[in-house]
């Protein structure tokens, strides 16, 4: 019932806020979303992921293939857009295989009339995947983006090859704003086994807002990604330093609007019968405000986007989100995760 409630008054704030003071406001949606293993169906032989073809075990053909692809367009084109009537500006993506099914993806028929345009670089995972960047030429304009590799060696000193972190910096509109795009190591092996390989990664993604703030007084940066952590985890509280409320946030210092959600009980994503919210987006204190100042773009909600159809309705992961696979059979859902999104709104 609190979680109707809750749900009521934000959409009840949000009616009030645009609609319903003579103000009119411009809304634009940022998203992230880990679209489950998007490969096309050619076998690449610099990775080990090559069980995704029409010979590997999981059968992976040109009709599988579509229908993912037509099923992660259709997300993305409902996404924030009950309340925006667009589409998000930005989309941060990961467990991309490669530019070419960001070319089909954009090419669907649900996406192809929006005028998408992408950024992505090749990492040295070795399952072959990658983070990736949407975007709306119409909304956001980049100027620069650069990749930056994630160090990690194993107790024998044998190097481990995994996701880089993508910055992307731009002008939404007229404002430039920086985003940081992660997929950090899994939780394979053990939690706490795993956890110095994110917490590493959090080093990394706090360097790079260090080094954005040095350049550039009260720069206005959104973090995005899967972060294989939980908003409340050392990653984000001992390293990132991130804070769950906006009251007296100081400057430089990053918000974690999703913590406030997680804290609710909501997830993005079931990981061995635990409910996770691995799927984050965060905002430096530029964009935040405590007041109904809107002159600027500033950060206006947080959500977490799972209608009906992105839920299991029966059976043991009942609530879970309703993936693609599991294991090499194909349920014809659309990813192990939920997408996450935040408004930002200014006057227009």
């Amino acid at each position: 019932m609190k979680l109707v409630l809750s749900l009521f008054f934000s959409l009840f704030l949000f009616i009030q806020i645009i609609y319903c003071q003579d103000k009119k406001y411009k809304i634009r949606t940022i998203s992230f979303y880990n679209v489950e293993n998007l490969f096309d169906t050619i076998n690449d032989p610099n990775t080990f992921d090559d069980e995704r073809t029409p010979t590997g075990n999981y059968h992976y053909n040109s009709k599988t293939y579509h229908d993912k692809l037509n099923k992660i367009a259709k997300v993305i084109s409902e996404i924030g857009k009950v309340n925006t009537k667009s589409l998000p500006a930005i989309i941060g993506l990961s467990e991309i295989e490669n530019q070419d099914v960001l070319k089909d993806l954009i090419n669907t028929e649900l996406l192809k009339n929006e005028n998408f345009q992408f950024i992505h670089y090749d990492s040295k995972d070795l399952r072959g995947i990658d983070v990736a960047l949407l975007y709306q030429e119409k909304y956001f304009f980049p100027i620069a983006h650069e990749i930056f590799e994630l160090k990690l060696w194993d107790e024998k000193g044998m190097r481990l090859y995994t996701r880089d972190i993508l910055k992307v910096s731009g002008y939404l509109d007229d404002e430039l704003i920086h985003v940081i795009v992660n997929h950090w190591p899994s939780r394979r092996g053990g939690v706490q086994k795993s956890k110095v390989k994110r917490e590493k990664a959090a080093w990394l993604c706090n360097e790079i807002i260090q080094n954005i703030n040095k350049e550039e007084n009260n720069a206005k940066i959104i973090v995005i990604g899967d972060f294989n952590d939980d908003p409340t985890d050392s990653s984000f509280k001992n390293i990132l330093q991130s804070k769950g409320s906006k009251k007296h946030l100081k400057a430089n210092e990053i918000f974690n609007p999703m913590e406030g959600l997680y804290k609710k009980g909501l997830n993005t994503l079931g990981y061995r019968d635990n409910l996770n919210l691995f799927d984050q987006i965060l905002v430096s204190s530029s964009l935040v405000t405590n007041e109904m100042d809107f002159k600027n773009y500033k950060f206006f909600q947080a959500h977490i986007f799972n209608p009906k159809y992105l839920i299991n309705q029966s059976g043991r992961y009942t609530g879970y989100p309703f993936r693609s696979y599991n294991r090499t059979n194909y349920y014809g859902g659309y990813s192990d995760h939920f997408p996450v999104y935040i408004y930002l709104i200014r006057e227009e």
